[in-house]
This record gives structure tokens, sequence and C-alpha cells, in this order.
């Protein structure tokens, strides 16, 4: 992951529509490389529909969404190998271990060249520990398969991830643990897009927050700028 303030993420006057449903109205928004980029609002807002378009997993109505600049419409395979995936529950198979998800995961996403003491070394950099690396996954708790899906993007060598609603359902220490994370990656230069509910983590993890309502982003706010309070205060004058 490379270092350096280059736009990796770029909506450009993004729109999606279904039927009569204005899902996002004309949304531009970039994130940087070394940036958390966190999007707060209510369901609804057009969150998850941004982080969707961005993976190409719908298409846009008008617009681009953009990725190292290329048009995910354009070259959806070449887009996809540089970002990583982390929605709000990390699909794995429960059957496997996480050093063997971790290994099909990283051979599915063209990366099959590591030894064994490669997958090791990705779980032990996102703080998986080694005995949990040899468990089935069924045995695991959410936190810990959200550092396995941190560990998959490690391996995939991406360097932009998109993150739903990763915190949800956390406890405090494993949400604090994964925003470390988030913070270790962010500082190696990658680009990451985050939505979420939560205001704290966001002002306490992102870089930047950009506030949501009915498909429009209505607000920016660098969090070095503003205090817990302030976020806390201007979200709220933005939903009533």
């Amino acid at each position: 992951m490379g270092e350096g303030d280059t736009s990796v993420l770029e909506a450009i006057k993004l729109k999606k529509t279904y039927g009569d449903y204005d899902a996002l109205k004309g949304l531009d928004l970039t994130v940087n490389s070394g940036d958390i980029y966190c999007l707060l609002g209510a369901n609804g807002a057009g969150k998850t529909t941004t982080i969707n378009l961005f993976l190409n997993f719908i298409d846009p109505t008008a617009g681009q969404a953009k990725v190292n600049g290329i048009d995910v419409t354009q070259d959806p395979l070449a887009t996809k190998k540089s970002l990583a995936y982390i929605p709000e529950t990390v699909m794995l198979y429960g059957n496997l271990t996480g050093m063997e998800n971790l290994e099909y995961f990283a051979k599915l996403g063209g990366h099959g060249a590591y030894a064994q003491k490669d997958y090791r070394n990705f779980l032990e950099r996102v703080g998986l520990q080694k005995e949990a690396g040899d468990r089935r996954v069924s045995t695991y708790s959410k936190g810990m398969r959200q550092k396995v899906g941190v560990a998959i993007a490690l391996a995939k060598q991406a360097n932009t991830l998109l993150l739903d609603e990763p915190t949800s359902g956390l406890d405090p220490k494993a949400s604090n643990e994964f925003s470390a994370l988030l913070t270790n990656l962010q500082e190696e230069g990658a680009a990451i897009l985050m939505a979420t509910h939560d205001l704290f983590r966001a002002k306490e993890t992102g870089t930047r927050i950009g506030i949501m309502k009915a498909g429009v982003l209505v607000d920016e706010l660098d969090t070095e700028a503003v205090t817990h309070a302030d976020v806390e205060r201007i979200y709220l004058q933005h939903m009533h």
C-alpha cells in the first residue's frame, strides 16, 4: 500500500434510481490514499448504495464511480482487484479454519504464491491469536471474523477498503481493536470508506466525515477540526 495523497475513490455526479425512488442523488465524493472517510446517516440515506456502486454490485443510473481512476462499469475486474469489501458480517466458511479461509480467499483473488508462514503473518498483523487461526471459523466471535476479513484484504494487496457497518454488534474492546487496525492500514496509505451509524467511532477513527440524508451528501467535516460534541450537534441538526 503506497503512500501519498492521491485520489483512490471518486464519485462524480453519481446517481441511483429505483423507479420513482432516488436512492442516490448526484453524489460527488473523493477518498484519497491515507483517508478514513466515514459516511454517517440513517437507514436509507444512501450509504450502502454508494458502497455497492463502487463495488459494481449495482449499476449507476447516471454519473461515475471510479477506483484508481478507472470507471467501475468500464473495467470491473481491474477495479475489484484493488478493493476489499468488509460487510457487517464477513462471509467466511464456518467449517474451515481461519488459516484455510485466508488461503482460499487469497487464491481466489489471484494471490496464491504465499507460504504458510505468510498467512500466519497476515493473521498476526490483524491481532488474531495463533491458536485461533487453526480453529474452525464457526467457533469465532464476530470481532475475530472481522479480523480475518482484514487479513484477506492484506493478502489481496488491496489498497482500498469498503466497509459497511463493520463495528455493528461488536463489544467496545473488539470495536476499539478494529478501529486500531484501520488506523494502521490508513497510515500505510490505504484509502478507506466506511459506512457507519457510530458517531463516536467516526470521530475517533475517521480523518473525514460525510453526513448523508435521503441520498444527498449534506455536509463534510474534517475530524481534526471538530469535537465529539460538534459531530453530534451537526449530525442532529441535519437529521431534523
